[in-house]
Order: structure tokens, then C-alpha cells, then sequence
């Protein structure tokens, strides 16, 4: 199966085009990401995971972050003709660079948001996302659930595991 394929990156595409969640984005990028053997900051799935939470920051105008995260973004994707040739098909990889870098370049101008579509240029893996899209329930586009997604959810696991890696040291 061709890593694009994968129902996890297939839900990836449908979040970040169909209503620019980028935080759900994150969460089942890094669930396929540690679901691989072998993954690490490497893997050419990190590289979407930076472009999500950089659109992520930007969004909400933590314009530091998004910086930071859309320049490692743009980084990777551009390493992935040498490093990842698998990772180029697909998907519109000139354009995905070149939407990236102007993202990362008007964060760094503090400029307003302003997202942009991942192009499919694969017409199994637009069959894929259009049968994903019927399937799963997204969250009202532009909605307070949507933008401050990580401020809302319940943290306390995520909390208590920190507690507990840290008395492990």
C-alpha cells in the first residue's frame, strides 16, 4: 500500500482541506507516524505534522510558532526527492513547497491567516479521500472547536503521563 493510502493520512487530507483542522491533523499524523516501525523525526510524515501545527499556530497568531514549525516543514518537504521519493508522488508536491514556504514567509510578516488546500494529484487517493469525506463527522469549519481545539479537550491524561515520565527520570 502506497503510504499515502494509509485510512490515517486519508484522514489527514480530509481535515486539513475539508475544514482546516490542523490540530486534528497533528493527532492522526503522529498516531500513523508511531504506529510505524522504525519512525523517527525523520520520517517523511513528520514533515506534514510541522506543516499542520504551523497552520495551527498561525491560525491562532502565535506567529512564533508557526514560524519555527513552517520553516522545519518546508525543510523536509523539500528533502523529499533525495530522501523520500515515495512521499512525492501523489500529492501536488511543487505546489504543497511552494504553499508551504509562502505560509512560513507571511507568518513571519505576522500576516493574517491564510490556509491553503493540499492538491491531490492521484485519482485513487482522490477516491480515497472523497469515500473518507462521506464517512467521518467533522466539526463546524472556522468554529471555536476547530481553532482552539487543544484549549478545549480534556488534557488531564496527556497531563498525568508527563507527571509520570517525570518522576521516572
Amino acid at each position: 500500500m502506497h503510504p499515502y493510502h494509509h485510512p490515517l493520512f486519508v484522514k489527514f487530507i480530509v481535515y486539513f482541506n475539508e475544514n482546516q483542522d490542523f490540530f486534528e491533523c497533528h493527532e492522526v499524523l503522529e498516531e500513523y507516524w508511531k504506529s510505524l516501525p522504525n519512525s523517527d523525526k525523520q520520517h517523511p510524515l513528520t514533515a506534514f505534522i510541522l506543516l499542520s501545527t504551523g497552520m495551527y499556530h498561525w491560525r491562532r497568531r502565535n506567529f512564533t510558532g508557526a514560524e519555527k514549525t513552517l520553516q522545519k516543514a518546508v525543510l523536509k518537504f523539500m528533502n523529499f526527492k533525495l530522501h523520500a521519493p515515495d512521499f512525492t508522488e501523489e500529492i501536488d508536491m511543487h505546489q504543497l513547497i511552494a504553499d508551504a514556504k509562502l505560509a512560513f514567509s507571511q507568518s513571519k510578516e505576522r500576516s493574517s491567516f491564510s490556509p491553503f488546500p493540499i492538491h491531490v494529484s492521484s485519482a485513487t487517493l482522490a477516491s480515497h479521500v472523497n469515500e473518507m469525506v462521506t464517512s467521518i463527522e467533522l466539526l463546524p469549519f472556522g468554529s471555536d472547536a476547530v481553532i482552539h481545539k487543544h484549549m478545549l479537550r480534556d488534557r488531564s491524561d496527556i497531563l498525568r503521563k508527563r507527571e509520570e515520565k517525570k518522576k521516572s527520570r
